[in-house]
């Protein structure tokens, strides 16, 4: 069944490719059935799955056996979160407008591939494979902003390319110093988790690390390696910026909790203190630089490296709290695999919001616009929600996933969680000047309200945002038990 997940929206993909004369119609209801499809199964996938056993729905197939790399995918309460998520934003991304230019087959079926190695890379439990569509993720992305952009579109997927590759580098080389150290060598990340072959590595497990925590650190992005994702965001179109916000950057951060912790422990809790530190100043500085921004897609892209930042933060507090109190801990664990979740429903609904800004206009400057809620009632509202949602209001995800990092954090991070805070008020700051000089005043030209598919794209997303932050047990119950065990393995 996950392999039907995984692989259903790349051979729909390779269908489309292979099938020329289609008309548009044909292509959007082949695209949103997949992906309606997909939804579907990966809530079977949920609702078959028990909390308790640990990896779940798994496949393990002899692949590349000179190596011990093979075909290994399953799921657990840090990955089934993220597939779910994965699913909804592409289904999203289908319902809403394509961008124009033409070659709607092909966008659709670039998008299709992408939710595919999207999904294996959250499912997979190799190493080789996890790097195999981790670097497949960047070639589709890539395509996404320099064929369907705007602005300097060719520069920004250029620079996005060479930084995420060059991290994809780093990740490489990490990969083989923990193969190799392991006995017997392995790429399987159960195992490798299970052996800890690094324990008390010293300089060799550091640099591992540092290569480990390089690549995902670009992929997130976090300060200083952020420089390539405003571009990016700003010149992609908006489908394009909703899927590397809310499932691209998540491949860092998800490689966080799901490599870097379980496989080094020793050496996570000894540079537990930088990456504190890496999270913190990516919190203050997202927020900040956010605030300066009269470019509204520009100011949501800043926002992403601000709440990338809690999850940093997080998991490095969780590596000072090894020998700590267990439950603050899980806390922050459960807190960043949360918010990595709530990020994407909310961030992706932003960009979404961005895109219908610029198809009315052809600008993102906030300046240009004014008065927009009488003119827009609809867009007005679910901005407003969407922001409010974005700054961690009560009642929605964003409240449970900060609420959880900060309670955890404060146990042993004090000071930097306490900083961090100030992170909240800036963004409910940038937020509300964003939404009054937008929305709020008079404006001199007509505006259209949302079209019947641009509001079946963002409002579900808000939705689930609304129904995490309210009724947020049937998400905890299932990545809480992936939190206690990444917690114990840290604390080896």
């Amino acid at each position: 069944m996950l392999s039907l997940v995984i692989f259903l929206p790349l051979a729909a993909a390779l269908i489309l490719g292979a099938v020329p004369r289609m008309t548009g119609t044909v292509v959007r209801v082949a695209w949103v059935t997949v992906s309606a499809v997909d939804v579907a199964l990966v809530v079977w996938l949920w609702i078959g799955y028990d909390a308790g056993e640990g990896i779940g729905h798994e496949t393990d197939l002899q692949w590349i056996p000179s190596v011990d790399s093979g075909y290994h995918v399953g799921v657990d309460g840090l990955s089934l979160p993220l597939l779910a998520l994965t699913a909804v934003l592409f289904l999203a991304c289908a319902v809403y407008p394509a961008p124009e230019g033409g070659r709607f087959r092909v966008y659709a079926a670039l998008f299709l591939f992408l939710e595919s190695v999207s999904l294996g890379l959250f499912a997979a439990l190799d190493l080789i494979l996890f790097f195999v569509f981790f670097d497949l993720s960047i070639v589709g992305m890539y395509f996404v902003i320099a064929v369907w952009g705007h602005g300097e579109r060719g520069r920004a997927a250029l620079k996005f390319f060479l930084y995420t590759f060059l991290g994809s580098l780093a990740l490489l080389v990490a990969f083989i110093g923990l193969f190799l150290a392991a006995d017997p060598h392995t790429f399987d990340m159960v195992e490798l988790s299970r052996q800890n072959p690094l324990a008390r590595g010293g300089t060799t497990a550091g640099l591992v690390l540092l290569a480990l925590g390089t690549g995902l650190a670009v992929k997130t992005p976090t300060v200083p390696f952020h420089t390539w994702l405003p571009p990016a965001h700003t010149d992609a179109p908006a489908a394009g910026s909703a899927i590397l916000a809310g499932v691209l950057l998540k491949m860092g951060t998800y490689g966080f909790v799901r490599i870097a912790m379980p496989m080094l422990p020793d050496t996570w809790r000894r540079y537990a203190w930088i990456i504190v530190l890496v999270g913190l100043v990516s919190v203050l500085y997202g927020a900040l630089v956010a605030l300066a921004q009269e470019n509204f897609k520009r100011m949501v892209a800043y926002t992403s490296v601000n709440h990338m930042g809690y999850i940093v933060l997080a998991v490095g507090a969780a590596g000072v709290l090894a020998r700590g109190d267990a439950q603050a801990r899980e806390l922050a664990v459960t807190g960043a695999v949360t918010q990595m979740v709530s990020h994407g429903l909310i961030t992706g609904g932003l960009f979404l919001i961005a895109g219908v800004l610029y198809d009315r206009r052809r600008t993102y400057e906030m300046g240009e616009y004014g008065g927009l809620a009488g003119q827009a009632p609809m867009l007005s509202g679910l901005t407003a929600v969407a922001a409010f949602a974005s700054l961690g209001l009560p009642g929605f995800s964003g409240f449970i996933a900060e609420f959880q990092i900060f309670t955890g954090g404060l146990a042993t991070a004090t000071v930097a969680t306490a900083l961090a805070v100030l992170g909240i008020l800036i963004t409910a700051g940038l937020f509300l000047r964003a939404y009054q000089r937008i929305f709020l005043g008079t404006g001199d030209t007509a505006f259209a309200d949302l079209t019947v598919a641009e509001s079946a794209a963002i409002a579900p997303l808000l939705v689930m945002a609304l129904i995490i932050g309210i009724f947020p047990r049937f998400l905890l119950d299932v990545i809480e038990p992936a939190s206690r065990t990444v917690v114990e393995l840290v604390a080896r």
